[in-house]
């Protein structure tokens, strides 16, 4: 695994376009983490967590807040994350992540997309077999030692451990990774976050051909388009996002 995952880094320059759907994704996102919890940062680590994520991401206090808030009244959206599963040109796969209040508004979009390129939606577990579900975390540190066995006396061990130019990478059991964020920040109190990401990553990597890579962005960007859609993970090596 590792490098062979070819991790995403963040960030590129976003457009208007792109940070209102950033800023819309971590809405929801921190709206049902303080639903389904407490609202109050303190108590509630994965809230705590993904305010974090939004923070590093420079989404507006304001827009966090007013999650916050609203996830504290009576009522509101009743947001459901929803995953899809599809085929794409040649032997790409993609699952999509969604997060939305009308799951019929919603697969009627995403089918729609596969649909304008001739492809398909597949049933669960048709793609999601070839993905791991992983949490991958990156920071700068020359105390790897030290962080590997504090990780290993608090009973968490990493699927995947390696340093690059003095950058350490871990793979996690997503169920592992407050607990071991908890350990780094012991002993590194200010780290920061290089790559911070919880998500389904593919075992093998297909390269397409010019036609089926032309086919495969157009369906990625249709699909990308579509708000309620917070997260696409696909094996296409050559395709650059």
């Amino acid at each position: 695994m590792g490098r062979a995952y070819e991790v995403r880094k963040a960030s590129i320059q976003k457009t208007g376009a792109m940070k209102a759907k950033l800023y819309s994704t971590y809405a929801k996102e921190i709206y049902l983490a303080a639903k389904k919890g407490s609202p109050e940062l303190d108590s509630n680590i994965f809230l705590k967590r993904i305010v974090e994520k939004a923070r590093k991401e420079q989404v507006p206090s304001d827009i966090i807040n007013r999650a916050i808030e609203k996830a504290k009244g009576v009522g509101g959206e009743d947001y459901h994350e929803v995953i899809y599963e599809g085929f794409g040109p040649g032997a790409s796969t993609l699952i999509i992540k969604t997060l939305t209040d009308n799951v019929n508004r919603t697969v009627g979009m995403v089918r729609a997309a596969f649909n304008k390129v001739n492809k398909s939606l597949g049933v669960t577990n048709s793609v999601s077999y070839n993905y791991d579900y992983l949490a991958i975390i990156s920071f700068k540190t020359t105390q790897e030692e030290e962080i590997f066995e504090a990780l290993l006396e608090n009973g968490i061990e990493p699927i995947e451990f390696e340093t690059e130019v003095s950058e350490l990478t871990i793979s996690l059991n997503p169920n592992d990774i407050n607990n071991a964020k908890d350990v780094i920040e012991k002993i590194i109190p200010d780290v920061s976050y290089e790559l911070d990401e919880l998500g389904m990553f593919p075992k093998n990597k297909v390269e397409l051909n010019s036609e089926d890579l032309e086919v495969f962005t157009k369906l990625y960007n249709m699909l990308d388009e579509i708000e309620d859609v917070t997260e696409i993970y696909h094996n296409v090596s050559n395709f650059e996002e």
